[in-house]
């Protein structure tokens, strides 16, 4: 398809949407209807990138109100919500990070310390992930700043160029499992997964007791199978001095950096203890931001440090988020469960995980946005296993762990995407697949073998 994609999936997503929108489908109401077109339409529209995210999301938002499938209130029902504010105030933190140096210098520290083979580089990937994790709660930010780090290494230790796209592949891979860890792991998707978890609150506690043995599992799983299929062309020594040198031009700890270590550490106490105070993690992270920017105690935030908060990606979230409630809402999610999946439910629940896990691996190949196929598999799942009357954290979070931990291709997940190139990651395609294609097989043992298993010792069921 080439150039021509962009202009094919425009074609393709009206051409499907007028064919549901006109079309006679028993068993769903008008809005129901209408919901599923536009729905597909977006969906289509994402799939094949016909325009940036966000452009396409609004068009999205835009017909749900002007046509009224759904009142305007619950379209944009994202913003009356902590959840929105979450993500600003985790983005605004990331920068902060970032832009401190205070990220930087734990990376080099760690380095200094525990790095001095090809072996130790790829565990110090995974450690530095999970330890920057709590600090920076986006994978994007902490996975560039990882890489930067890593160059030095890279450069310093004179790693060949085939070691040298194994240690980038490595650092955005790294990035999915470690991000599911802790709710504010990667505050852009999970508190989606959390929300939808609803009635059942997920708070921070909450979804560390339920992933994070899970997570931390898939990541030493993750971690164990890149040493395996990507050996290096030759052992390598790190030469330290140059990680000094780049350590030594910080300077001392300087006063920013301090504030931003205040502020932070703040930030990961309110978090652990949510269910003590009562205050949502959302007001918490929003809190946290805001006092990054006063005078005296912050000083850390400055004007420019609203740049860092991407308004595309707000408006993407908050129309994945509405296919979900707006197709609740008018019924579509329930159409889709009764036409789209069998009519009876497994009784044995490792069968229903396994089931779960197949028809979300199998949109998301299809679909590719994560975002997007959680809009469109989690509603459709927690519809179908409602005759169970099980907890719903069970069918989103197994749907939710196969979406995400999910991707052949770089397009299956934004975290992989984003590393791809030269000036990124320095892998292609052709390591994606290459480890993408077997791990596609773990998605099920994580989802029997280990979520089920600690979810039964948990009590979840």
């Amino acid at each position: 398809m080439g150039k021509n994609k962009p202009i094919i999936g425009f074609f393709a997503g009206i051409i499907i949407a007028a064919a549901i929108f006109f079309a006679n489908i028993p068993g769903l109401g008008r809005e129901g209807q209408m919901c599923l077109a536009f729905s597909l339409m977006t969906v289509v529209f994402w799939a094949f990138g016909i325009a940036q995210p966000g452009y396409v999301s609004g068009l999205y938002l835009l017909l749900l109100t002007v046509f009224n499938v759904a009142k305007p209130a619950l379209v944009f029902s994202t913003w009356t919500t902590s959840m929105m504010w979450l993500i600003i105030g985790a983005f605004l933190i990331a920068g902060a990070v970032r832009e401190s140096g205070l990220g930087e210098r734990i990376a080099y520290n760690f380095i200094i310390r525990y790095v001095s083979s090809f072996k130790s580089i790829i565990i110090a990937i995974f450690v530095l992930t999970f330890i920057l994790a709590l600090l920076i709660p986006h994978p994007w930010p902490r996975a560039f700043l990882i890489m930067s780090v890593m160059s030095v290494v890279i450069k310093s230790t004179h790693i060949p160029r085939e070691d040298a796209v194994k240690i980038g592949f490595t650092v955005f891979t790294a990035s999915i499992p470690v991000s599911m860890i802790f709710l504010t792991g990667d505050a852009t998707i999970n508190p989606l997964a959390a929300v939808s978890c609803a009635p059942e609150a997920v708070g921070w506690m909450k979804w560390l007791q339920v992933m994070g043995l899970p997570m931390a599992v898939a990541s030493v799983i993750t971690m164990l199978m890149l040493m395996v299929m990507f050996k290096p062309v030759r052992e390598v020594t790190v030469n330290k001095e140059e990680i000094f040198a780049e350590l030594g031009k910080m300077g001392k700890m300087s006063g920013r950096e301090k504030r931003t270590a205040f502020w932070i550490t703040v930030a990961i106490a309110l978090w652990m203890t949510d269910t003590l105070h009562g205050v949502d993690i959302g007001w918490v992270t929003l809190f946290i931001a805001m006092g990054m920017a006063m005078p005296l105690i912050g000083g850390v935030l400055t004007p420019k440090s609203w740049g860092g908060v991407p308004v595309q990606t707000l408006i993407f979230l908050t129309a994945a988020v509405a296919i979900g409630r707006v197709g609740g809402a008018t019924g579509m999610n329930a159409w889709i469960a009764e036409t789209v999946l069998p009519g009876n439910v497994p009784d044995n629940m490792f069968v229903l995980a396994g089931f779960i896990t197949l028809v979300s691996i199998i949109i998301h190949m299809v679909f590719g946005s994560v975002i997007a196929v959680m809009g469109i598999v989690i509603p459709a799942m927690l519809a179908f296993t409602s005759p169970m009357k099980i907890n719903s954290i069970i069918p989103v979070m197994v749907a939710y762990s196969a979406i995400n931990l999910h991707f052949i291709l770089p397009f299956h997940n934004l975290a992989i995407l984003v590393g791809v190139g030269e000036e990124n990651g320095l892998y292609t395609e052709k390591e994606t697949v290459k480890f993408g294609v077997p791990f596609t097989a773990v998605l099920f043992i994580i989802a029997v073998a280990v979520e089920l298993p600690w979810w039964k010792v948990i009590g979840l069921w």
